[in-house]
């Protein structure tokens, strides 16, 4: 065997892969760097309204257009909503912000379905973990969701209002690309948004509103304020809804 051969081969297999792997690695980085933009990507207009309103956007503004449709769910019992139910054995509340993959874990046999939701942060309150379901293990249902509640650093019952998803009588909707971000913040920063206000989060999910125990939802942006105040702008209509304030049209 021609030694001197084999290894520049094997050098030059080795040279391959890493360009290979630097390659992939560029363009995971350039898709992160790209998937979220900043209060800079917003038109100039709106801009100047950010700055006489003195209207500041620190969360990541999101990229993302994708093609949704209308959904329409219906409850799985109407008494879910006000039943609690105790654990059997205590879980540790400090899970949620360790590792919420643990969580799920140590919680599956007594909530079977918690694998299908996600903790968030701006609907929780003192005393209850607020998760919310992931249609499609993607999207979230901002009104469907469970209810951790917690005493003394641990987890001792829970809430659940189950859904189900009923037949579209439009089968062929093949459904509409989303309103992007930057044009539902615009809206909100030049129309509803109080003066001072400062915009924490911007997260694309399905909100809807509920018809003699069916749930009715379109894609919607939820922008969060740091003030805890939450909007929502329809990300087919762009119609803004404001839960303190009810319906409200561009």
């Amino acid at each position: 065997m021609d030694w001197s051969r084999a290894k520049s081969v094997l050098i030059l297999a080795f040279l391959i892969l890493n360009i290979i792997l630097g390659y992939q690695l560029w363009l995971d980085v350039r898709e992160q760097l790209s998937s979220n933009l900043d209060w800079t990507s917003l038109p100039e207009d709106t801009k100047k309204q950010m700055e006489m309103k003195l209207i500041q956007v620190q969360g990541k503004i999101p990229s993302e257009t994708p093609t949704l449709t209308e959904r329409t769910f219906q409850f799985v019992d109407e008494e879910q909503v006000t039943k609690r139910v105790n654990l059997a054995t205590p879980i540790s509340s400090q899970l949620i912000y360790i590792d919420e993959k643990e969580l799920r874990k140590a919680l599956k046999d007594a909530i079977p379905t918690i694998a299908s939701y996600s903790y968030d942060q701006p609907t929780s309150s003192d005393g209850v973990f607020r998760l919310q379901y992931m249609l499609d293990n993607k999207w979230p249902m901002f009104e469907v969701s469970l209810e951790l509640f917690y005493a003394n650093q641990n987890i001792v019952a829970y809430r659940e209002n189950k859904v189900v998803e009923l037949e579209s009588k439009e089968k062929d909707d093949k459904g509409q690309k989303v309103l992007p971000a930057t044009n539902a913040l615009g809206i909100l920063i030049e129309k509803f948004l109080p003066t001072g206000s400062v915009v924490k989060e911007m997260k694309l999910g399905y909100h809807g509103q509920v018809y003699n125990e069916t749930l009715v939802t379109a894609p919607a942006w939820r922008i969060v304020l740091e003030s805890g105040d939450i909007y929502f702008v329809n990300a087919i209509s762009a119609e803004v809804y404001h839960p303190k304030g009810e319906q409200q049209k561009e």
